[in-house]
């Protein structure tokens, strides 16, 4: 009777010893998977931001996402995407050279304008964002350092994460700027962008309208493609001699 009980007493202590061993090994494998988790979903939001801040430069008469006289001869009006690396070439090799030529010398204002949805969400996302800084005074600095930050089409460059950290560069007030972004404060006025310019001709970009005056007469020239700065100068020059100003 004894030597069943013992055999009896083996067999629930190995059981034991089973249970035991697999609810050791669930629970191993349930580690696992919340490191794996961590590692793939949340110590990625937990490492700093690493971004370029580049240098800014003074632009005249700053206002929102314009710059320069607003009683210039000529506006020009660009319609960008912060996705495009051509219109990246443009903001950081020709746009500096067009303000201190024209824009600072009082003949021309420069807008700047996004082409809405063109190349992908990052490219809307950053466009609000950009208008959302220029809420709190800084649209040309954040749309610079947006360029900046640029290395390809969606790939992450944008994220809503990498925006906030542009914005905290720039001191701005986050909780406003979070707000305006959460509530789309600027979704529409993206969206009429491409509208706006799709109806002035531009299809891809940069592209650039110029408008001025002769005669009482609104005439507009269309400019495509991150040009260099002697292409606008010739432009610009001969627009000046058209309306009888000294380029």
């Amino acid at each position: 009777m004894s030597e069943a009980k013992s055999k009896r007493q083996l067999l629930r202590e190995k059981r034991q010893r089973e249970q035991q061993r697999k609810r050791i090994l669930a629970i191993i494998a349930v580690t696992i998977g919340a490191l794996l988790i961590f590692g793939v979903l949340v110590y990625p939001n937990l490492r700093p931001v690493e971004f370029v801040v580049p240098d800014f430069y003074e632009r005249p008469n700053v206002d929102f996402n314009a710059t320069g006289d607003p009683n210039a001869p000529i506006t020009i009006t660009e319609y960008s995407d912060y996705q495009c690396t051509f219109c990246k070439r443009f903001a950081e090799q020709t746009e500096p050279q067009l303000i201190e030529t024209y824009v600072k010398t009082g003949k021309v204002r420069f807008i700047y304008r996004s082409f809405g949805l063109f190349i992908g969400q990052e490219s809307r996302d950053a466009a609000e964002a950009s208008y959302c800084a220029g809420d709190q005074g800084k649209f040309w600095e954040y749309h610079d350092i947006v360029f900046a930050n640029h290395t390809g089409e969606n790939v992450g460059n944008f994220t809503r994460r990498r925006l906030e950290a542009f914005a905290e560069a720039l001191n701005l007030d986050m909780n406003a700027f979070r707000d305006c972004l959460n509530t789309g404060k600027y979704a529409q006025r993206v969206t009429q962008d491409g509208v706006d310019g799709r109806a002035a001709g531009v299809r891809a970009t940069p592209s650039f309208v110029i408008t001025y005056t002769v005669n009482g007469q609104t005439q507009t020239r269309l400019l495509e493609g991150a040009q260099p700065f002697s292409v606008f100068q010739a432009t610009l020059d001969s627009i000046l001699v058209e309306m009888g100003l000294q380029p």
